[in-house]
């Protein structure tokens, strides 16, 4: 399973630290959404050699995590010898390895998920000099970035007592100023960013069904309420940050629990799609009392996702849909504008800057989209893997980074096409 969905306009989620447009710290981007923050300037029409090219590429074990980069470096993780988890640094320039580190965490999943790998999944969270890796049996573990030396590992299976999960630890860590925020042990949970601590455990389930939830969660004020916005196997919530009090809940409705994506936020709402379900906006409002709850605005049942997250540009979503079709949804209305008349790979991860979009599509085809609320626009497509690329695509400065199956890639924008 791979992580989905996220915030889009004014998430209202600061990073503990000042990040950086050259930074891409964490699933999804700086702001959880997605978006590159730099509207006024387009990626280029074309993804020809002439306009993007391959800086290096280095083998690794097998893994779906997407890269997170600094400054300096490149992270990702990987599973070897079907024995351990390892997380490793690159050098952003040269592709040299800088550092590993290794933790004993292999597992199998379920014979049905088989197809889709054994691998570690979470993509890691980089914050100031650490870096937050979940490694696949419910473990979550701190590392200095620029050494790699393990600060704290937590093994939630253990502290909780909850049940392995069936397809391992999927959701990617949030970090504030004070906390990690997972799905993890049967739950959502904060954590002591110092020494791993438990500060609240909250819509506790006991791990039903298959374990610990797929969808990482997000921050944003809504209602006047700062609260995080996460999606359990079984409902979309919103949370205080400080006390893990459930401001207000929702069933989602979904085949098996697999509500897989990330809630996405678009003035002052909040819309999701569920497997086997349907696709929904919810509007938060005040009761009045510092209370809030949610109002259901609209549900359509022919705009239902799988496991992509989509991009919210101009008050429409665009995105990949369980049928592998491609979707524009309006979020005023719910109305779906089009759909495409072809169907396109199992994952499609992507960014946007200004209104430009680039999907990677997990048959190693990267496409560049333009945001068009009345048609699918495709300016252009080529093949940058001969491997499966499920990890999230990685997008800083004039640079993409790429994790195949088993390896981790560089592009680079020329930098005259990309100065427009």
């Amino acid at each position: 399973m791979i992580l989905i969905f996220a915030a889009s306009l004014a998430l209202g989620f600061p990073p503990a630290t000042p990040t950086a447009p050259t930074v891409w710290n964490q699933w999804r981007g700086p702001s959880r959404d997605g978006r590159i923050p730099d509207p006024a300037n387009a990626w280029p029409d074309s993804l020809k050699e002439t306009h993007l090219s391959l800086s290096w590429r280095v083998e690794m074990s097998a893994g779906y995590p997407g890269p997170v980069v600094d400054e300096s470096k490149v992270y990702s993780a990987e599973t070897a010898g079907a024995r351990n988890e390892v997380a490793k640094a690159f050098d952003r320039a040269t592709g040299k390895l800088v550092w590993q580190a290794t933790w004993p965490g292999a597992m199998s999943v379920p014979f049905f998920a088989k197809r889709n790998g054994d691998w570690i999944r979470s993509t890691p969270t980089l914050d100031a000099d650490a870096i937050y890796v979940a490694g696949m049996r419910d473990v979550l573990v701190k590392l200095d970035a620029k050494t790699g030396r393990e600060h704290w590992r937590v093994d939630f299976v253990e502290r909780f007592k909850s049940p392995l999960p069936a397809f391992g630890f999927v959701c990617s860590p949030m970090v504030d100023s004070k906390g990690v925020y997972v799905q993890a042990g049967g739950a959502f949970v904060k954590l002591d960013k110092n020494d791993g601590k438990t500060i609240w455990r909250s819509l506790e389930d006991g791990g039903g069904m298959y374990g610990s939830a797929f969808a990482s969660p997000v921050r944003a004020t809504l209602a006047s309420r700062d609260q995080l916005l996460v999606q359990s196997r079984t409902h979309l919530a919103g949370i205080d940050p400080e006390t893990g009090k459930v401001l207000w809940k929702r069933e989602i409705p979904a085949f098996r629990g697999m509500n897989i994506l990330t809630p996405a936020v678009h003035q002052g709402g909040i819309f999701t799609s569920a497997y086997g379900g349907k696709a929904h906006r919810f509007d938060i409002v005040s009761k009045g009392a510092g209370d809030i709850d949610s109002v259901e605005a609209w549900k359509v049942g022919n705009a239902e996702a799988n496991m992509s997250s989509p991009i919210i540009h101009d008050g429409h979503a665009y995105m990949h849909l369980r049928n592998r079709r491609v979707c524009c949804v309006n979020l005023a209305t719910g109305n779906v504008t089009w759909t495409s008349p072809s169907s396109y790979g199992e994952y499609w991860s992507m960014v946007a800057r200004g209104d430009r979009i680039l999907a990677l599509d997990n048959r190693g085809i990267l496409y560049l989209l333009k945001a068009n609320p009345q048609k699918l626009e495709i300016l252009d497509e080529r093949k940058v893997s001969d491997q499966e690329t499920w990890g999230h695509l990685a997008v800083s400065g004039n640079e993409l980074f790429i994790r195949e199956l088993k390896a981790l890639a560089s592009w680079k924008w020329n930098q005259a096409s990309a100065a427009r």
